[in-house]
């Protein structure tokens, strides 16, 4: 975990090695600064325990995360591409917490970025003018960067959804499958990513 002051706050970023309880030491006693606008990151396959420690010692200390997002991949836009890009409605709207998992028949809309803390089921939808995370398994639809912001993402432990759309782009599952490859339900989650490259949605194992 590495913590990083900036004019905005305090940007705190989760890698693959921390756990819930290093997270919560490293946090005891540092109110004074997480009683701020926190920005978290998480680095691959971070742990959601870690995730939800920060964020419990976040809301313990009177602040709030101003931003939940998984590290961007810097793509190489062609010469014709447009020189000024969409606002981001990161910068217009807060992130959403889900405290839980979200489940069939719901669906959820939200101006900014979203975190769920448990699964997004078959039959449930989350919509963000952001990016979309979360912690469990994606299986139900998800659509980040509603409104053609391209740069959001989807995060989730894995992406086992029939459908994500990014900005404009759709990506589909063949019938009677999922768009991830860990389909064994013994096996232990791996996180992805998907991001907008060339205009299709690419999705990478986190690691």
């Amino acid at each position: 975990m590495k913590l990083r002051g900036t004019l905005g706050g305090l940007n705190l970023l989760l890698e693959p090695g921390d756990t819930a309880q290093s997270v919560g030491e490293a946090l005891r006693g540092r109110e004074e600064v997480t009683g701020a606008s926190v920005t978290i990151e998480i680095a691959g396959d971070a742990d959601p325990g870690a995730l939800e420690a920060a964020l419990s010692a976040i809301r313990e200390a009177g602040g709030m995360p101003g931003r939940v997002r998984a590290p961007r991949v810097t793509v190489n836009a062609p010469a014709s591409a447009p020189s000024e890009p969409l606002p981001s409605p990161l910068d217009s709207a807060r992130t959403v917490i889900v405290p839980g998992s979200v489940r069939a028949g719901n669906r959820r809309e939200y101006k900014g970025s979203v975190i769920v803390l448990g699964d997004v089921n078959p039959g449930a939808e989350i919509i963000a003018g952001g990016d979309v995370i979360v912690i469990g398994a994606l299986r139900g639809i998800a659509h980040a960067g509603q409104g053609g912001y391209a740069d959001a993402i989807v995060w989730a432990r894995p992406i086992a959804s029939t459908q994500i759309r990014i900005g404009d782009a759709v990506a589909r599952a063949p019938e009677g499958s999922s768009l991830s490859n860990m389909q064994r339900r013994d096996a232990t989650p791996v996180a992805e990513l998907a991001r907008l490259q060339g205009g299709q949605i690419v999705i990478d194992v986190q690691k």
